[in-house]
């Protein structure tokens, strides 16, 4: 039952009285008053940061009478008990802080609007109501890392009010979980709320309560999401895209990021003071942050917390459960699995997107790599380049892609009957070279066409540099957009609606983040958003030994990423002369368990998987749907051990990776079922492997194991081991 929380209700006399003096103690610091200490005005209000709009100077206007008041601050804490939030309000401006087992997490934090036209929503604004709630529900994933999710929080709605203008309001709702913290705003500007407007700042605060380590990729910059992450204290991160993550000096994790981001920009974090960040939303091409109206909510705003870095992979369940349900009904016909392509020739130059004598996606070969799946159990084939459109500079001539009309060398209807006689499927290929009208004008076409060939899961792609998504206005003119701007969130949304009609498959590459809305679209299964495999064979530098360790702490924190793990060939020839997959062969194994996709590919040209078949079974066994999964050791950057139990039979996967760094790990294994002995399957590091000298240094072996034994695991440099644990 709902509850109002606060302290005693003051006078509309002593509020005024309240805003008055507030507002000249604001003035009086902005007119030069002391600070005691480094920082000080990290948390303090605006106004006294000389940060209002308006010239200061102006007398304070008269304020409205809003009724009951509550002064003190208002508080929830987590179902554990170990994470509490506090609200309120200063000198007329929103607060929050975050605590954990009594330890400060995030300090004063402050929250508001701006707007491009009237009234903000940042001064003058007092805390009228306060409602509490708790929820505890399980639901079921139609696929995913677990098949049952527990949404367990409590809730603290809080309601702030201006004393400035009529109807100005907003509340900010939090949900406290065991691991970690949601929050949205749900905006009421004036009383048409139809009323459109314009955001031109979010003023959400996150302000770390000491400083620590930090993992991140930076925002506005060309290449989106791909980058390798930066290492270093808190305060050399500029702007960050989120997942932030970060190890604060009291040992404390922290991730930040967003969830149900839905018609509105995305957010980065800008660092304005030492561990201060603000939410920075990605804008148009006009400058304009957020087109909305002037009733409107928020995505959530989320910040896991956990004790130790596994806790963090343990506690992604914020972002699903801060979605919407499904909204699609039966989606029974989305097909997880593992997938091979004719792909990785292609970043290897050894076959050519285009048409032409070296053209990859040609009948032929297609019917190739259709055998090849069928024989060793794989749900799909990727064909890459079978469309008109390729020839030429495809990067920069998007508007010219067809995606109907096959090449004359590939038999679409043909392959589609083929695959289809062979047990397998065709997975769609879209690459949009980021042309968004032209995609946008044959989307539904193009989708009814992959329906009535049996198609079930398409790649979209959006390759062009940031900034430059190429939007036709309504008079034909070119205008150019972010990739994480509100028009390409409202852009996939679109694609993830139009496919489902045609049921059909997402698995988008240069994506918008994901931030769990396959908990409302399950047909958006996964995406890049990531420097993946495909840096190995031309990226400069190729992804080092610290990268995939890297990434299931920061990226993976958002959902499941097409990484495309299982290269075989690991010494091939750049063009630079660097070793490109700068890992040992166990550890791309160790991958499938790792990085988590439901659509998860084995990367390489078929053909090599013929040198090390006996390492090859561990690709051909890892299903790519669980039960359940449960990140068991390890630290960021550096080293991860994770488990995960196949949704189809008891049977249990193991994945250890590690950096440059060798190492040995004792597991115990009482994540097994009591009672029961189960065989060790194992593919690991032999102790003279070394990424750079020995990668194909392996061990394949068995063992009989229960939930009482303690499995030893040697890792080399950049190496890793994959075990399957076999039920009876």
């Amino acid at each position: 039952m709902a509850t109002q929380l606060g302290g005693p209700i003051i006078s509309t006399a002593q509020l005024k009285n309240l805003l008055f003096a507030g507002f000249c103690v604001s003035l009086l610091a902005a007119c030069g008053s002391p600070q005691s200490s480094e920082n000080s005005d990290a948390g303090t209000p605006r106004a006294a940061r000389g940060e209002v709009s308006g010239p200061l100077a102006n007398a304070a206007p008269e304020p409205l009478d809003v009724g009951p008041v509550i002064t003190d601050p208002v508080s929830v804490a987590s179902p554990d008990g170990r994470t509490v939030v506090r609200v309120w309000s200063e000198a007329g401006e929103p607060h929050y802080t975050v605590e954990r087992d009594g330890v400060s997490v995030l300090a004063n934090s402050q929250m508001g609007f701006r707007f491009a036209e009237g009234p903000n929503l940042e001064a003058g604004l007092v805390l009228t109501d306060a409602l509490t709630n708790s929820h505890d529900e399980s639901w079921e994933q139609p696929w995913g890392e677990r098949r049952i999710v527990r949404d367990h929080h409590n809730e603290l709605a809080a309601t702030f009010t201006s004393t400035e203008f009529e109807g100005g309001q907003f509340t900010v709702r939090f949900r406290v979980f065991d691991a970690g913290i949601g929050f949205r705003f749900e905006v009421e500007r004036g009383a048409d709320g139809e009323a459109p407007v314009e955001i031109t700042d979010e003023l959400t605060e996150f302000h770390l309560a000491s400083t620590g380590e930090a993992w991140w990729t930076p925002a506005h910059e060309f290449n989106r999401y791909e980058y390798i992450y930066s290492n270093g204290a808190v305060e050399d991160a500029a702007n960050a895209h989120t997942p932030f993550t970060v190890r604060l000096e009291g040992g404390q994790y922290l991730a930040i990021h967003e969830a149900a981001l839905v018609d509105y920009s995305a957010m980065s974090l800008d660092q304005r003071r030492d561990r201060v960040f603000e939410a920075e939303l990605r804008s148009w091409s006009d400058g304009g942050k957020v087109r909305t109206t002037a009733h409107f909510t928020t995505p959530w705003r989320t910040i896991q917390i956990a004790d130790d870095a596994p806790g963090l992979i343990n506690g992604t369940d914020i972002t699903l459960n801060l979605n919407e349900p499904n909204v699609l009904g039966d989606v029974s016909w989305l097909e997880p699995g593992n997938y091979v392509g004719i792909w990785w020739g292609m970043h290897l130059n050894e076959y050519t997107w285009g048409s032409g004598p070296n053209h990859g996606a040609t009948t032929e070969r297609t019917r190739d790599y259709i055998d090849f799946a069928a024989e060793n159990g794989f749900v799909g084939v990727l064909v890459e380049g079978w469309n008109i459109g390729w020839d030429g500079d495809w990067f920069n001539n998007g508007e010219i892609i067809d995606f109907t009309t096959p090449y004359p060398d590939f038999d679409l209807e043909g392959l589609s009957a083929y695959a289809e006689e062979r047990g397998v499927r065709l997975i769609g290929h879209h690459e949009t070279s980021a042309a968004i009208t032209n995609y946008e004008n044959q989307m539904e076409d193009a989708f009814a066409l992959y329906e009535r060939m049996g198609i079930r899961a398409v790649k979209t792609g959006y390759v062009d540099d940031a900034g430059e998504v190429l939007r036709r206005d309504e008079a034909g003119h070119a205008r150019y957009e972010w990739h994480d701007s509100q028009f390409m969130v409202g852009h996939h949304a679109r694609v993830a609606e139009v496919a489902a009609r045609h049921r059909v498959a997402i698995n988008a590459h240069e994506p918008i983040k994901d931030t769990g809305l396959r908990r409302t679209y399950p047909n958006l299964m996964t995406r890049e958003g990531v420097r993946g495999q495909e840096f190995n064979a031309w990226g400069d530098p190729p992804n080092g030994p610290s990268h995939t360790p890297t990434i299931a702490y920061t990226r993976m924190l958002a959902g499941p990423a097409d990484f495309t793990p299982g290269i075989f060939d690991l010494t091939f020839e750049r063009s630079d002369g660097r070793r490109g997959v700068q890992t040992t062969l166990s550890k791309q194994l160790a991958l499938y368990v790792v990085l988590y996709s439901p659509l998860q590919m084995a990367a390489d040209l078929i053909e090599n998987y013929d040198d090390h078949p006996e390492m090859f079974q561990f690709i051909r066994d890892v299903p790519a749907d669980w039960e359940e999964s449960i990140a068991l050791q390890g630290e960021v950057g550096e080293y991860v051990v994770q488990v995960r139990q196949d949704r189809a039979s008891a049977d249990w996967y193991l994945g250890a990776i590690t950096d440059e760094t060798p190492r040995g790990l004792s597991v115990p294994l009482d994540f097994l079922e009591d009672g029961i002995t189960y065989t060790a399957q194992i593919y690991r590091d032999r102790a003279d492997a070394h990424w750079l000298t020995n990668p194909y240094a392996y061990v394949v072996e068995e063992r009989e194991v229960t939930s009482a034994d303690v499995m030893e695991l040697p890792l080399a440099a950049s190496g890793g081991a994959a075990i399957r644990f076999v039920a009876p």
